[in-house]
């Protein structure tokens, strides 16, 4: 019998200590035991990286920065190593996760069911594991192919049970072949976090890459415990920032010019309906100057990405 695939799993961690023996436990109890796990360190100042010397199992490599490189770099780091490592397969997870035992089996096994090259699983809230965090998702034209979450806040009934191609999956989980990301290209390190993955799915979807969503396989997300909220400041700068780069990096300034002045509208909008107060606004408008800024500074390297 051939020996299976071997896995690299790519973790960020960034104060990380509240949730990483959860993430972890997940981890080594896995039935799919070929796999290394590349925790790449952000420069925690809390106690991850003592907790992640505790492990004295060989298939965690921990990659410790001296600064927070942002969570699209270090994964590419991860990646990196793990392709340097002779991974043939590549999965990128949260480790504000946890999940049963047969996790990677199933996604690794849904790569060859459904002949694709990448698979993501059915997510759901870690604190109310009856809703969907996300089914798979799509990237919407009418909103600068924008990323979406299928389910997202639905009841966990049936009806996202089963397999479907897909064109977008968060990077919370998201399992590829190693040829992906030698076609496509690494995550762009300009986005720091968020929106990466939508970058990322793009890139995959323009190349025809095919991507599955596989729902028996199932992940309990700590959604946004490591950030604050998705209503805190840090999100909305990053979201705000990152969509504005991301429209003018993947349809050019004069497409740009049609969505940007509707995302600026949607911004306004949240203000008058009051569902963010001025300073919030205020914050998303200098953020929104800034994804204009990053833009403008890419273009000598913009090839490359």
């Amino acid at each position: 019998m051939s020996q299976r695939p071997k896995v690299g799993v790519i973790t960020i961690t960034y104060n990380s200590g509240s949730v990483i023996d959860g993430f972890l436990a997940s981890l080594l109890q896995q039935s799919y035991s070929n796999f290394v796990l590349f925790a790449v360190d952000n420069a925690s100042s809390d106690q991850t990286l003592r907790k992640l010397a505790n492990y004295r199992d060989p298939r965690i490599r921990v990659i410790a920065n001296q600064r927070n490189l942002g969570f699209a770099e270090a994964n590419n780091q991860g990646l990196e190593a793990a392709i340097q490592d002779g991974c043939e397969l590549l999965l990128l997870m949260n480790n504000d996760t946890e999940f049963g035992a047969s996790l990677i089996e199933k996604l690794v096994a849904g790569l060859d069911e459904h002949a694709c090259d990448m698979t993501a699983p059915k997510i759901l809230f870690h604190d109310h594991p009856g809703k969907v965090w996300s089914a798979g998702g799509g990237l919407d034209p009418r909103r600068g192919y924008s990323g979406f979450h299928y389910g997202y806040g639905e009841t966990d009934g049936g009806r996202f049970d089963a397999p479907r191609r897909v064109d977008h999956a968060p990077a919370c989980c998201l399992l590829a072949r190693k040829e992906v990301f030698e076609r496509i290209g690494m995550l762009d390190g300009r986005y720091f976090t968020y929106v990466e993955d939508t970058d990322f799915s793009y890139r995959a979807m323009r190349a025809g890459l095919k991507l599955m969503y596989i729902p028996e396989a199932r992940v309990l997300h700590k959604a946004h415990s490591l950030t604050g909220g998705a209503s805190s400041k840090f999100m909305m700068r990053y979201v705000t920032r990152n969509r504005a780069y991301f429209m003018l990096k993947h349809l050019g300034w004069r497409r740009a010019l049609c969505y940007l002045p509707a995302y600026q509208a949607h911004l306004l909008l949240q203000l008058l309906l009051r569902r963010c107060n001025l300073s919030m606004f205020l914050l998303r408008e200098k953020a929104l100057l800034e994804g204009l800024r990053l833009w403008r500074h890419s273009q000598p390297r913009q090839k490359q990405a």
